[in-house]
């Protein structure tokens, strides 16, 4: 298929398809009796893979490097993605926690989306836990990473004495 033809089976643009192949990440595999790029199945799966990638965020540099290798190096990439991720998270519901604190208006949290207690217990509620499942999470938790433990619950907005109540109970 033509570049065009891929680009739209695609929804991406021409361009693109360029901008792919002068930075190294998707190379037609031939050229036509009057000089356009052919693209063939093949070309269209990594395009397919090229897209899923970006969707996750990773940079074509990456992208390019991740190319014929397996598993091991797309884990890693993967992880690293998902850590960066979550500081970013983690630094935009700082900066949600400190606008509300700014503006003094505490219920603004639920009405952003942020991830609170009573969130996190019904979605726990919904994937079928029971009180005794909670607890268990909880020492389960603290036992294995009590620091992470800690900032978890500090994430769900519990106030200093009611994480100290929590961790204390996980620990017996």
């Amino acid at each position: 298929m033509t570049i065009s033809q891929l680009a739209r089976r695609h929804g991406l643009s021409r361009a693109t398809l360029l901008y792919y192949d002068r930075a190294g990440v998707l190379r037609p595999s031939g050229r036509l009796p009057n000089g356009y790029r052919c693209y063939t199945t093949r070309d269209d799966a990594q395009l397919k893979q090229i897209r899923l990638y970006r969707d996750l965020g990773l940079p074509l540099a990456q992208i390019r490097a991740l190319a014929g290798r397996r598993s091991r190096a797309l884990a890693g990439a993967l992880e690293r993605q998902l850590r960066e991720l979550a500081a970013q998270v983690h630094a935009l519901r700082g900066r949600q926690r400190m606008i509300v604190s700014l503006l003094g208006r505490r219920r603004l949290l639920e009405q952003t989306g942020v991830l609170g207690k009573d969130a996190w217990v019904a979605l726990l509620r919904d994937c079928g836990f029971s009180e005794a499942d909670m607890d268990a999470w909880h020492r389960d938790f603290e036992r294995s990473d009590p620091g992470y433990h800690e900032r978890f619950l500090r994430f769900l907005g519990l106030p200093t004495d009611r994480i100290r109540q929590v961790r204390e109970r996980s620990r017996t």
